[in-house]
């Protein structure tokens, strides 16, 4: 009897280790979603911006200059607009940490993917989206000075899952600062580009 027991248990103990050798089923995962990109054909990332988009382009108006083509791909699900914002992050305005805003977009439809070269000026654009810079409703191409370093030019794009209900103010930054905080929690993706630029000599 008692050898008898001794066996059913080394066979349960045998029973039990082959068990817990065998490896735990795992759940299948999907694979993550590529992120976001943003590209210009007018220069490379990280490169200098050609002087036709600057306001040191010849005939561009004081604080003008033409906004680049850009484009944007792997948008996220469920996108319902985009926000771009470029802005100098080399410039620090009123002694704060607030940098010099050149271009804001918000409400570009999800339907699109790219915003093509000179976007006119005025505040709502045939899309229906708003833009603004610094001081008035228009593309504001960089200006950084001969005398100083090349400035940094970032441009960023947004995925949102809803639209703002952001109208543009009299003011840039006051704008920027409304709209940027209406994003918060609505961000499904994003990408950088950046160009770099000062005046000729």
């Amino acid at each position: 009897m008692k050898r008898l027991f001794i066996a059913f248990t080394l066979l349960i103990s045998t029973i039990s280790l082959t068990f817990a050798q065998q490896p735990t089923p795992t759940t299948a995962t999907v694979p993550a979603a590529p992120p976001m990109r943003l590209t210009t054909t007018a220069f490379p990332d990280g490169g200098i911006i050609p002087i036709k988009f600057t306001q040191a382009a010849p005939g561009a108006a004081p604080g003008g200059g033409i906004s680049p083509e850009l484009s944007w791909t792997n948008v996220p699900a469920g996108t319902q607009s985009f926000v771009l914002h470029m802005h100098d992050v080399d410039v620090s305005r009123n002694k704060s940490t607030d940098d010099n805003l050149h271009w804001l977009v918000w409400n570009i439809p999800p339907t699109l993917t790219s915003l093509p070269e000179g976007i006119p000026a005025g505040a709502q654009l045939t899309d229906g989206s708003y833009q603004m810079n610094v001081f008035t409703p228009s593309y504001r191409g960089p200006g950084a000075a001969a005398s100083g370093p090349l400035h940094h030019y970032v441009f960023e794009i947004y995925a949102l899952d809803i639209k703002l209900d952001v109208k543009p103010g009299a003011e840039g930054s006051a704008t920027r600062f409304t709209v940027l905080k209406a994003v918060e929690g609505h961000v499904l993706g994003k990408a950088a580009y950046v160009g770099l630029f000062k005046r000729p000599q």
